[in-house]
């Protein structure tokens, strides 16, 4: 799976790209398409695994 297959906007892909972003973590790739979806999410996973950006990134 890659970031451009969740539906993220292609400015935010470019940026994510230029960080070295190149597959996203299980947290991201489930939490992403719901929150585009306007889905509440509750998610739990650990330290370090890209929690931040699986809430940030759709907003």
């Amino acid at each position: 799976m890659s970031f451009a297959s969740l539906g993220l906007s292609p400015a935010l892909l470019d940026t994510i790209s230029q960080q070295s972003f190149n597959t996203p973590t299980p947290i991201q790739a489930a939490a992403i398409p719901a929150v585009l979806a306007g889905q509440d999410i509750l998610a739990q996973a650990q330290t370090g695994s890209g929690k931040t950006a699986a809430f940030c990134l759709p907003i």
